[in-house]
């Protein structure tokens, strides 16, 4: 999972920016609403985590401008607690955490945005006869477990979650690498070689397809 984390203080930045790596999640830092509207714009985002007070651009009018563009589902953190508040806040986010709050809850609310958003209720993607489980990390083709790394894993849940869409390098490397990170097109080439390996090899039907000059698709079709 991707997360931007648009907060200006830096204490509660950082112990979120901790709590989230330490569970593998990859997480970028925008320190104000302006900065964080221009990389919510520019970046794919699986969840936004949003503090209403921001310098420049306020979190509400940061999320009101990011809606008429993209629909990347938001929390809102806010030492705000009254009722006119929340309401507000819900009506440009999709959930609503009070300051103090635990870590464990604001984990397990960004877990759950994220299970909505891409509908994984159930937890299990499947397409054909790939399943790919994102809570206990496990991948079955025709119920044959599949051994992946880290980064396979990633990659291969981006492809299902996006399936029978064409993904190409640019996107692949928003999604799975920090923005900072020297990744090129032959290393993500390379990746999709060594995936389609393991996930189509020993198969008759191929899902991992490439199109040339456009990118990659998963597809059960």
């Amino acid at each position: 999972m991707k997360i931007l984390l648009i907060e200006d203080d830096e204490k509660i930045a950082k112990n979120i920016e901790k709590v989230f790596r330490q569970i593998g999640y990859r997480i970028d830092i925008a320190k104000d609403g302006e900065e964080g509207l221009y990389m919510a714009q520019n970046n794919n985002y699986d969840v936004l985590i949003v503090d209403w007070m921001l310098p420049k651009i306020s979190g509400i009018d940061l999320l009101k401008k990011l809606k008429k563009e993209k629909n990347t589902p938001a929390l809102i953190l806010t030492a705000k607690s009254d009722i006119e508040d929340k309401v507000e806040g819900l009506n440009v986010a999709d959930d609503y955490l009070t300051k103090p709050f635990e870590f464990e809850e604001l984990i397990a609310r960004v877990k759950a945005l994220y299970r909505r958003s891409n509908n994984l209720n159930d937890n299990i993607i499947r397409v054909a006869d790939l399943e790919l489980n994102p809570e206990t990390k496990e991948v079955r083709r025709a119920g044959k477990l599949i051994e992946l790394t880290a980064k396979q894993f990633e990659l291969l849940k981006y492809l299902m979650i996006n399936k029978n869409k064409i993904v190409n390098t640019d996107m692949i490397q928003s999604n799975l690498w920090e923005m900072d990170d020297e990744i090129n097109s032959n290393v993500i080439n390379v990746y999709i070689s060594h995936l389609r390996k393991k996930i189509d090899k020993d198969f008759d039907k191929k899902l991992i397809k490439t199109y040339r000059g456009m990118g990659f698709k998963l597809s059960d079709e």
